[in-house]
């Protein structure tokens, strides 16, 4: 017997407590205004001193989570990590958090860590429900945990990045399910983003094969989640119109909706004549013998099916977008916090049963297309209800970081770029202004081993 309703139990985010505001990164990059705000869609980007890294992105996370639902040590019985951001080539992140465990007896817990540019977090989300729906299954819960500090050097991409992680409790009798057997996945081998320097927290891209790689992934996925979908639904035809929500993977909020237009052009080349020939179609016809590969760069398909689902992405997507436009692009948790997004941003009665398309995307390239079903009952004290009410931290926190110049943004790349993989090392940033109960670098000794400081402020 499959355990019911395997799903996401509890979700947590976490961002830096800093940001640096784009319309002020526009003036002091000397470029015209508006270029990062509307041309790539992003309103903030929060970033990392040298007293985060990547471990303490995620004992943060995974303390909080489990502090706000009242997880013990002992519920754990797997921790997956998924993250790009790499401070050491052999020890994960996840043997890191289990000194969040072991003080209380609790060694007995699978899972390591998942490496695919931004994909890793749904590697490490399908071990997980694989795990509790598979015979090794012991009826403890799994945590999931996505975490990145996505930096890059000076020019075009810089304003892309962004910093954070996302941990998920992962167990059966869930208020967001998985839809079983309907998952599509598109892999291959390209060189559109990818970090073969180990003495450099910076990435090579190739901006216009990114694009590409990135759209062509996202029909693929489509195309073979809707087929997988179709032969399930005999009588029922997928298309955007089957869901309440469309999340995507935002490397920034721009592409999302160039990202969702591309859905909708797709629905477009799936619909027969006769659907074409009809009114919420009319004056696209000349579209219709197209190729999906020959158009990624197609400025009049563009334009013409982000015109036609425009309210549709107001409505489905836009909401999702909500911590990527002001936090930026986590990397893995990215799809994560979109979620985080959609599910504060309206009220509980008009989630309940919302069907929810995920698209998660990691260059080299991996992706995954797959569903979620949000359970109906949103009743006081229901597990939705529950959830829900848990990330009402999240916009005042959001509201409460504080903001930083370009001067001191740039200067605080330029200090972890000095000091990447320094040893021994101790951090120069003040841990004033961190939120409570975050964790902290307090020093990398001679031996590069790394210790952890937890923020404590009184009451």
């Amino acid at each position: 017997m499959w355990p019911n309703n395997v799903g996401i139990k509890a979700i947590e985010v976490y961002f830096p407590a800093q940001y640096v505001d784009q319309t002020d990164l526009e003036e002091f990059d000397k470029v015209s205004a508006g270029k990062y705000t509307v041309g790539l869609g992003q309103s903030k980007m929060g970033f990392c001193n040298d007293r985060e890294d990547i471990n303490s992105l995620c004992l943060t996370v995974v303390q909080r989570l489990m502090e706000r639902h009242g997880v013990k040590p002992q519920d754990i019985g797997r921790l997956e990590v998924g993250t790009e951001t790499i401070i050491d080539k052999s020890k994960s992140v996840k043997s890191v958090l289990m000194q969040l465990f072991e003080p209380f007896g609790c060694t007995d817990i699978e899972g390591v860590d998942s490496t695919n540019a931004c994909y890793g977090g749904t590697a490490a989300l399908f071990n997980a429900v694989a795990w509790v729906e598979s015979s090794s299954y012991d009826g403890r819960m799994a945590l999931v945990v996505a975490g990145d500090n996505a930096v890059y050097a000076s020019g075009s991409a810089r304003p892309t990045g962004g910093a954070g992680a996302v941990a998920m409790l992962i167990g059966p009798n869930a208020p967001i399910v998985f839809d079983r057997g309907i998952r599509a996945s598109y892999m291959r081998h390209a060189y559109d983003f990818y970090k073969p320097d180990l003495n450099s927290e910076y990435p090579v891209v190739d901006g216009k094969l990114s694009i590409q790689c990135y759209l062509g992934a996202l029909d693929n996925c489509y195309q073979k989640y809707c087929q997988k979908a179709n032969e399930k639904n005999i009588n029922e035809s997928i298309s955007l119109a089957s869901f309440g929500a469309v999340l995507f993977h935002s490397p920034y909020c721009k592409l999302v909706q160039k990202s969702f237009a591309r859905l909708a052009f797709n629905d477009f080349l799936n619909a027969s004549k006769s659907a074409i020939a009809n009114d919420k179609y009319q004056g696209l016809e000349k579209f219709s013998a197209l190729k999906l590969e020959d158009t990624y760069f197609d400025r009049d398909v563009e334009k013409a099916f982000m015109t036609l689902s425009n309210k549709d992405f107001a409505e489905k997507t836009k909401p999702s977008l909500l911590i990527a436009s002001l936090v930026g692009n986590m990397y893995t948790p990215s799809v994560y916090s979109g979620l985080v997004s959609f599910l504060i941003s309206k009220p509980i009665d008009q989630l309940a049963g919302t069907k929810v398309a995920v698209f998660s995307y990691g260059s080299g390239l991996a992706s995954s297309m797959y569903s979620l079903t949000i359970a109906e009952d949103s009743s006081s004290k229901s597990d939705l209800e529950k959830l829900v009410s848990h990330l009402s931290y999240v916009k005042p926190q959001l509201e409460s970081r504080r903001r930083a110049s370009p001067e001191e943004f740039t200067g605080v790349l330029e200090l972890r770029e000095k000091n990447c993989h320094k040893a021994p090392y101790q951090p120069q940033s003040s841990i004033e202004n961190m939120f409570d109960g975050t964790y902290y670098l307090e020093s990398i000794d001679e031996k590069y081993r790394r210790t952890y400081g937890k923020v404590t402020k009184s009451k």
